[in-house]
């Protein structure tokens, strides 16, 4: 066995590449190979990981923090059953070496025995140097569970022990939101800044959580001083963009999704608020050139065309309009809201066949609104389809009972289908539901309108 030159200061995965190039034996201690093997698992080279972690057991067959390691690619590899039975043999050799706790903690979290995880995870923080790391883990395994309050407290001990944790302090505030307990969390957040008042992180937390209660003033205070603390912090400005949205302030909004672009490369959501804005102040010019970016920089962006959709829609340009939602649609067919644009814009453009496609794909998606049913009824009607137009207004009826809108249709539907009598029966329904709506049925249904008995019926209600 080789032993590598004693003043090469490369790092061991490097010693142990050059091994393996050299067909050569070194000798590493076991610590370098449980360095080497967490090394190549960190960046995705499992084959290479393995191979060291085979040549480290071979050098140090009784080595615990190796059988670790070897946990560890089980785990990885989801191995659980060999990870399992390699643990409890370790448990027995070192009951009290926090590592074999913490392994057999991640081997139930990924059986989701997450209360079973929660106890490994308790007995290792009786063993560990490292309090915080475990306390995470066991405010994560609560997130599992959605016990957000005992989360919450876990990730807030961390923050006792190490003060400057954010990966913490981001966790405590997900907890309050996930309870929607949004002035707990300014609370909190106003507590913690009172210890720090230069952590641009807590700064920018609490402007959101002033954001979502609407207190758009408060939270564009707090998203300044954040970025007072960090002048590069491009969360912050984003934030106070969007704050100063809110507050109908378009021209300082702009500025400061300007500013994220000069600070980073151009993202398509500022191309696109910048769009917005300049379309809220009217200059249609500039709302166009940044939602063409906004497409340009991210085409699977689906909120960019329909942003250019309905520019297009405002400006009556149907044909640039129906282009751009159908781009929508290709990204997210399964988009009610684009289908309900897809058939508008069809029927502005004649289109009766495709705007009825359009509308019968949202009830196929769901949408149960009343205005998707009247549409798709009129359209059909319109057609002379009158059977399914009837048989779209009897699953409507369904939902919407005793609607004047409803059955009036219907009755003048079946009228028209020669069924006279239930037409009838419907249209004595229609008016005394809403005796004003017969105005509309005249203009739907002129030829049964003109029919005697029929207007009988409305003169003598």
């Amino acid at each position: 066995m080789n032993l590598f030159p004693a003043d090469d200061n490369d790092l061991p995965f490097s010693k142990f590449e050059s091994m393996l190039k050299t067909n050569s034996v070194y000798f590493f201690d076991s610590a370098e190979f449980e360095e080497i093997i967490l090394h190549y698992m960190n960046i995705g080279k499992m084959s290479l990981a393995k191979k060291a972690l085979e040549l480290g057991i071979k050098q140090h067959p009784t080595s615990v923090s190796l059988k670790l390691a070897n946990v560890e690619v089980m785990l990885y590899e989801d191995k659980l059953e060999k990870a399992e039975q390699l643990l409890k043999e370790l448990e027995e050799i070192e009951p009290l070496n926090d590592q074999v706790h913490l392994h057999k903690a991640t081997l139930l979290s990924k059986k989701e025995l997450h209360k079973e995880a929660i106890d490994a995870l308790n007995t290792a923080l009786l063993y560990t140097d490292d309090e915080v790391d475990v306390r995470s883990l066991i405010g994560m395994e609560y997130l599992y569970l959605e016990e957000f309050d005992t989360a919450r407290l876990n990730f807030a001990k961390c923050l006792e022990v190490e003060f400057e944790d954010y990966s913490s302090l981001y966790n405590v505030i997900y907890c309050f939101d996930m309870q929607e307990q949004h002035h707990e969390a300014v609370d909190y957040l106003l507590e913690y800044i009172n210890k720090d008042p230069y952590s641009e992180i807590a700064w920018h937390q609490l402007g959101r959580q002033y954001y979502i209660i609407e207190n758009f003033e408060e939270a564009l205070k707090a998203f300044d001083y954040s970025i007072l603390i960090d002048e590069y912090f491009i969360g912050a400005y984003l934030e106070k963009a969007k704050t100063l949205e809110e507050l109908g302030k378009y021209e300082k909004a702009i500025e400061n999704y300007l500013i994220t672009l000069d600070l980073d490369d151009g993202t398509a959501f500022s191309y696109l608020r910048i769009g917005k804005c300049y379309k809220k102040l009217g200059n249609k010019k500039e709302a166009l050139k940044y939602f063409n970016q906004t497409v340009k920089e991210d085409p699977l962006l689906d909120k960019g065309w329909l942003a250019l959709t309905d520019l297009y829609i405002k400006d009556k340009n149907y044909q640039k309009a129906l282009y751009f939602i159908n781009k929508a649609i290709l990204i997210d067919e399964k988009n009610s809201v684009y289908w309900v644009k897809y058939a508008n814009i069809n029927l502005k453009l004649s289109l009766f066949e495709e705007a009825s496609k359009g509308f019968q794909k949202c009830l196929d998606l769901g949408n149960y609104t009343l205005d998707v049913f009247i549409a798709l009824t009129d359209i059909l009607q319109f057609l002379g389809d009158f059977n399914d137009a009837i048989q779209v207004l009897l699953k409507g009826k369904e939902l919407y009972k005793d609607f004047a809108e409803i059955e009036y249709r219907l009755g003048g539907l079946y009228f028209l289908t020669q069924q006279k009598t239930i037409g009838f029966k419907l249209l004595k329904s229609a008016v005394e539901i809403d005796y004003d709506y017969h105005t509309t049925f005249k203009e739907l249904y002129p030829s049964v309108f003109e029919l005697e008995n029929v207007k009988k019926l409305f003169l003598s209600s």
